[in-house]
């Protein structure tokens, strides 16, 4: 059995303002910083064998200062396979704001966000069996991946806030 233990990148300056970031890279706040360094006490008593992270750079700056201060010699691999949902051209926009919108065509569908989900999930037990690993993501794929992974509508997870960490399994 694997061990993912899902954590979700520090607040972005973004994240402050409400905007959907997609595949902006992401600027990580003071509190977003400090949320990190607090989140190394949910992970201390973990021996990680790989961290997966996404590739942007909210996720990038979250992973280094993690493994900063876990003082754990942890191989890292960046994955576009994490990445954030692409909102296209809705991208920059003002959350509330789009909930209100038609979806262009150009925003990554459910189906195929749900997708690349399974994909993640089904690459870790094959390549990582009987491991802990560290994913360092963002809020709506990893409500996604659990959502895909107890097969149920992640409307059913709750959202997870900013530098929390979870814990799934799977075989």
């Amino acid at each position: 059995m694997t061990h993912l233990f899902l954590l979700r990148h520090g607040e972005t300056e973004e994240n402050a303002k409400h905007i959907l970031q997609g595949h902006m890279p992401g600027t990580l706040t003071p509190t977003g910083i400090e949320q990190a360094i607090e989140a190394v006490e949910q992970l201390r008593s973990t021996a990680f064998d790989v961290c997966l992270s996404s590739d942007l750079k909210r996720c990038v700056d979250t992973t280094n200062i993690i493994l900063e201060h876990l003082d754990q010699d942890i191989p890292v691999i960046y994955t576009k396979q994490l990445r954030e949902r692409d909102w296209g051209s809705i991208t920059g926009m003002i959350v509330e704001k789009g909930k209100w919108v038609d979806m262009p065509d150009d925003v990554e569908s459910m189906p195929a966000f749900r997708a690349r989900a399974k994909s993640f999930l089904d690459y870790v037990s094959s390549t990582y069996p009987d491991a802990n690993v560290l994913v360092v993501s963002h809020g709506l794929f990893l409500r996604i991946l659990q959502a895909v992974h107890k097969n149920i509508d992640h409307k059913e997870i709750t959202p997870m806030t900013n530098a929390k960490v979870r814990q799934i399994d799977v075989e």
